[in-house]
């Protein structure tokens, strides 16, 4: 089965055609899935913020990180389930949208990004922001790379609406 075949198979769903079809449907998940980023690309740019020192230099960087963290994987799910629902809808023009990649490819990146972050980084975050504990590098570098990142995400995502 070649890529448009798929795309066509995943437009062919009932639920892809109410989508696109109706009159209100498409405009309601567009309206959750960017108020879920809004969550997402927010919580994300707190704890960001904080490891490359710009902002909650009085709070540490583990507790930053273990209030915002379930808001984000949340935020995540509803923005992943809406975009899907969106992409199935019109998935022969997004699966060929130069924006619609690069906001895919940007994700990627920023999913290896917060892997390596989680699985590197990450380590002794107890102390960062305590007295004497100060943040590595290496994780100031993963909070100013995932920064711009989403940045290039939302972007992206904003194109995508304008040439569809």
């Amino acid at each position: 089965m070649d890529f448009d075949s798929l795309l066509k198979g995943l437009e062919a769903f009932g639920f892809a055609t109410a989508i696109r079809e109706g009159e209100s449907l498409f405009p309601w998940f567009e309206s959750v899935h960017v108020l879920a980023i809004v969550l997402v690309v927010g919580a994300i740019a707190m704890v960001d913020m904080r490891l490359l020192g710009w902002t909650s230099r009085d709070r540490a960087v583990g507790a930053i990180t273990a209030e915002v963290l379930p808001v984000t994987w949340v935020a995540f799910l509803v923005a992943a389930v809406t975009g899907a629902l969106m992409f199935c809808a019109k998935a022969m023009i997004y699966g060929h949208n130069i924006y619609f990649l690069l906001k895919m490819g940007f994700l990627l990146l920023a999913g290896c990004n917060m892997l390596y972050f989680h699985k590197f980084s990450q380590q002794g975050i107890e102390s960062w922001g305590q007295p004497g504990g100060a943040v590595p590098k290496g994780a100031k570098m993963a909070g100013g790379v995932s920064l711009a990142l989403w940045i290039f995400i939302i972007v992206f995502g904003r194109l995508i609406g304008f040439t569809t």
